[in-house]
């Protein structure tokens, strides 16, 4: 599985490059054009995990995906997530570190689909920013995608959620949908692949109007104890992947 994690690598690198300079010229053109090139290059990146690695997916509860504005909750433990979260809405917005807008080209692409930077340095600065942003962006109809604990954290470890999700559910006056996953067991952080099945589970949305210590209590308890459901049932089936549940 480590020289297919190689191939994959190269793979992913080069299908960026070549699409992000194929692509260049919809930047100079409105924000609708440049959507489709993104969702493919979602796609063919997906396709090319399943291709090389022989994994799959299978996604579960899509019919509590509320229509309009919404925000949504992800627990973030690969990289797959931030590809197929994006497949799963129809026009969605991430919170992302403000450092990714200057990488060359995939910046460009991410400022251009008017994603939300966040510049962590800048305290309660930079979360009144990213509220604004949000806003403006839900009244577009687009839906917020936040991880809420701010980085990847691996399965089985300690969760530690921030409160920026809670800051912007009481802003935003729109429901929350938790999700689930268990994607680092399959795609881990400084780790080789593993072939298998990602199970990516869509929760009970949260209706808003809730206190921000209750939504908080409440989101928190939902995805992880959904993930830790999922992390079994795959466990379960392979046991040789409870080596990946607790990494550093």
């Amino acid at each position: 599985m480590a020289f297919r994690s190689v191939i994959l690598n190269v793979l992913l690198y080069a299908n960026f490059l070549v699409q992000a300079v194929l692509y260049a010229p919809l930047l100079l053109l409105p924000e609708r054009y440049i959507w489709p090139a993104c969702m493919f290059w979602a796609r063919s990146c997906l396709f090319l995990h399943r291709v090389v690695i022989g994994t799959t997916e299978e996604i579960r509860g899509l019919e509590r995906i509320p229509p309009g504005g919404l925000l949504i909750a992800s627990k973030h433990q690969s990289a797959w997530e931030t590809l197929r979260l994006a497949l799963l809405v129809p026009r969605p917005t991430f919170i992302l570190k403000r450092q990714l807008l200057y990488v060359p080209l995939f910046g460009w692409y991410m400022w251009k689909t008017g994603m939300i930077p966040v510049d962590r340095g800048k305290g309660g600065a930079a979360i009144e920013a990213m509220t604004t942003l949000a806003r403006r962006r839900i009244a577009e109809g687009r839906q917020i995608i936040i991880f809420p604990e701010g980085t990847r954290r691996a399965p089985g470890a300690p969760p530690a959620y921030r409160r920026g999700p809670a800051r912007l559910y009481a802003a935003l006056g729109v429901p929350c949908l938790p999700v689930a996953l268990n994607s680092g067991l399959f795609w881990p952080r400084r780790a080789w692949h593993r072939s298998g099945t990602i199970l990516l589970e869509c929760l009970d949305p949260i209706a808003p109007g809730l206190g921000s210590d209750e939504f908080g209590t409440i989101l928190e308890a939902r995805i992880e104890s959904a993930t830790d459901s999922l992390i079994a049932e795959s466990v379960a089936l392979d046991p040789t992947l409870r080596e990946a549940v607790n990494r550093p």
